[in-house]
């Protein structure tokens, strides 16, 4: 079989390599749709928040059909088409132990979620990505249509954010410079895409200087973080969801009393695989605007490429279509 394997520290391959055994409490998956994410580029270039060891595969935001199943197995069988969570334990898929990025790959019973039948393939590897934006809203709380809500940053999060709300009602609003992503925030939804530097006079006229009932940062950048409080309308909620460690920027903490603002930030999606599912299923969301390249294996350098330019990706998968031997 082929699949993506970084070989060391910046030495990406398409290697082919044996397809592995199962045992008996385990499922061979065929990958069909792989995304690749900012974390893969850190660990290519040897970086990540918990150890790991070359050679691995990558390939943690995926979808596949099983194709066999160990001995002891009961919930899934041949032919089911299943996504699978990233934090396994003390380990991460992907990561500590390789991930999906290759025609055949194993995994727990216990890691896996069944693919409701009107998710395709690619909206079905974007489920990791848009969980981490789910669990965000639901901590946030009560997301309907009489909030005006307002999305700072439209990286993949962000965009996932995006669809979330306009999918919940809300008079959802993005922020952000790249008019290609404001583009595909509004094909996912939003109501309104703007400019960082008009956003402070834009909500000012659509709320009548009440500002916006919840603020979603998603950018990870300080400054863009300290201002989501000065956008927060009083008794607005502010969840921070992009990801920054050590940057830092002046804030007006004052803020947060006299607003009287609810603050929530979070990290990953632990817990709600199966809400995200049925959400994703009952509503119909099409989160295939964020996949701007697709590659098959034999070409999958070129979506590492890709994702090395945000200007131009938002999000690249890698597809597969292998049928193990007979």
């Amino acid at each position: 079989m082929k699949a993506l394997r970084f070989a060391e520290q910046d030495v990406p391959r398409i290697d082919e390599l044996p397809i592995p055994a199962i045992g008996a409490d385990d499922v061979l998956v065929a990958a069909r749709s792989v995304g690749v994410c900012h974390s893969d580029i850190d660990l290519l270039e040897g970086r990540y928040i918990i150890p790991f060891e070359y050679p691995i595969i990558p390939g943690h935001e995926w979808s596949g059909e099983v194709v066999a199943v160990g001995s002891r197995v009961r919930d899934f069988a041949a032919g089911d088409r299943v996504v699978g969570e990233c934090v396994i334990g003390e380990d991460h898929f992907g990561f500590s132990i390789s991930g999906a990025a290759a025609e055949f790959f194993v995994a727990r019973p216990e890691w896996l979620h069944k693919l409701p039948a009107s998710v395709s393939y690619t909206n079905g590897a974007l489920v990791e990505p848009f969980s981490v934006a789910y669990y965000a809203l639901m901590r946030v709380g009560n997301v309907n249509a009489s909030d005006t809500l307002v999305v700072l940053g439209a990286g993949p999060i962000g965009l996932a954010v995006t669809a979330a709300a306009a999918a919940l009602g809300a008079v959802t609003i993005v922020v952000e410079p790249s008019p290609e992503r404001r583009d595909a925030a509004l094909r996912l939804g939003a109501r309104h895409a703007v400019h960082p530097d008009d956003i402070v006079e834009f909500l000012n006229e659509q709320t009548e200087g009440r500002g916006a009932d919840v603020v979603v940062e998603a950018s990870g950048r300080p400054a863009v973080m300290a201002q989501a409080l000065e956008l927060a309308a009083f008794r607005g909620r502010v969840a921070y969801i992009g990801i920054d460690v050590g940057r830092e920027a002046p804030a007006k903490l004052g803020l947060i009393q006299s607003k009287e603002l609810k603050i929530t930030g979070s990290v990953g999606s632990p817990g709600v695989w199966p809400e995200t599912l049925r959400f994703l299923a009952h509503t119909g969301i099409d989160l295939s605007p964020l996949v701007t390249q697709r590659f098959g294996v034999d070409d999958a350098l070129g979506a590492l490429d890709a994702a090395h330019h945000p200007a131009t990706t938002i999000k690249a998968h890698i597809e597969f279509d292998a049928v193990l031997p007979a």
